[in-house]
């Protein structure tokens, strides 16, 4: 049976959000969630990521994240997974309780549960690409080696 996840707020699995409460050290800085690491990775070098680091909510940061206005780096389209699996990595190994949530998911599809994104989550007609469920998945099989 797949493991579905959405809001942070939904227990067993809301620690997969990337807007769950787990903080983390990656980059020299303390990060709030993983969504403030993710969205502040699109403007690094700028006075931007300052903005996001710091942005008081993850709902904040995505949306701070999600502003066209701000310069978006070049690469972004090829290093967002990578900057994903950093910032999973980190939430992870550095906070033992929800690696245990993880873990005790076996061998099971993990997925993102989410009904408008159609890249990390699996879209409202379940045809995304649930890519943020494979990473976790493949975060799964690291962390169990």
């Amino acid at each position: 049976m797949p493991i579905l996840f959405y809001s942070a707020k939904s227990e067993p699995y809301g620690c997969f959000s990337n807007f769950s409460d787990h903080q983390f050290e990656l980059d020299g800085h303390k990060w709030k969630t993983s969504e403030h690491y993710f969205q502040a990775q699109k403007f690094c070098g700028t006075k931007y990521f300052s903005d996001v680091l710091n942005a008081p909510s993850p709902r904040k940061a995505a949306n701070l994240g999600r502003n066209r206005s701000f310069p978006l780096r070049k690469d972004w389209e090829e290093v967002k997974e990578d900057v994903m699996r950093n910032a999973l990595y980190a939430k992870f190994s550095q906070n033992e309780s929800i690696r245990k949530v993880l873990l005790s998911t076996g061998d099971e599809q993990i997925i993102e549960n989410s009904p408008i994104d159609f890249y990390w989550g699996c879209g409202s007609d379940n045809s995304g690409k649930n890519r943020l469920g494979h990473l976790l998945t493949e975060l799964r099989d690291k962390l169990k080696n």
